[in-house]
């Protein structure tokens, strides 16, 4: 099972490009986790149906138009798929701020297989002065506790933009971006907490201590062709799934965004 998660920045712009379909054709994933489309169902549906008829697609956007929203799409028809943070968290957590309210922006999808749940999220953004760090204290441990509460029915799998590097290893100027959006004390406990709920960060699992492994660059001063970049793109998977990993990889030199996808391989038939 060839999992991807790719923020494409904009679903319609990659397609234009003419993008799309190579990737699809040469990567070929069973899942593709999708971020960042910021489209409507009504953009999309009909026209990326008859493009990619191999997929099950879904689709689950903001409620303002051209912003934030996820989707996947899969080779497999999933047993069911759920849209948005449950009732139950929601109330638990402030998940409103002077933005908008964050579980109607599209962000987090889940598509359950019978082995396991394969979740996409795309994390709030921190902004520049810091803004919406507040709130990021509210959307990562609500996140995390849906994934715990989905681990309790089956194993899950999580993956999408975290908005944040782990650690100096993953971003390429640790030093000069100490507190600023992305590499905050808040965001990275966020991820530290992911691990001690014994989620894993598939991709060191294999590399432990690489680095220069980024999969998202600055349009400035060009920032991906020097691979000056940050590694916020992740595919989690429980401590019990561990086993069946066969690979975990970024793929940057696939363009059209300014992410690149994100994958693994798994020893398992959805």
């Amino acid at each position: 099972m060839k999992l991807y998660s790719w923020n494409v920045n904009g679903i319609r712009a990659v397609q234009k490009k003419g993008l799309l379909e190579p990737f699809l054709a040469k990567h070929q994933p069973d899942v593709l986790c999708i971020q960042e489309t910021k489209a409507q169902p009504d953009q999309v549906e009909d026209d990326f149906a008859e493009l990619f008829p191999e997929y099950h697609q879904y689709w689950y956007s903001a409620e303002k138009k051209g912003y934030s929203s996820t989707a996947i799409f899969t080779k497999t028809e999933p047993l069911d798929v759920l849209n948005g943070l449950p009732e139950d968290i929601v109330k638990a957590f402030d998940l409103k701020d002077s933005y908008g309210d964050t579980n109607n922006e599209g962000r987090v999808m889940v598509a359950e297989y019978d082995p396991f749940y394969i979740a996409t999220v795309y994390t709030p953004n921190a902004k520049d002065d810091l803004s919406r760090i507040a709130t990021r204290q509210q959307w990562d441990p609500a996140f995390l506790a849906y994934m715990k509460q989905l681990q309790t029915v089956k194993p899950v799998v999580f993956c999408g933009d975290f908005n944040v590097a782990h650690t100096e290893l993953d971003l390429a100027r640790p030093k000069p971006n100490v507190g600023k959006k992305g590499f905050t004390a808040e965001e990275r406990s966020g991820f530290d907490a992911m691990l001690a709920a014994d989620f894993v960060d598939t991709l060191r699992v294999f590399e432990p201590e690489t680095t220069d492994l980024y999969t998202w660059w600055s349009h400035w001063g060009g920032a991906r062709e020097r691979n000056v970049g940050w590694r916020i793109d992740y595919v989690m998977a429980h401590e019990s799934l561990k086993d069946l990993l066969q690979n975990a990889r970024i793929h940057p030199t696939v363009l059209g965004s300014d992410h690149c996808p994100v994958s693994v391989e798994m020893a398992v038939e959805l």
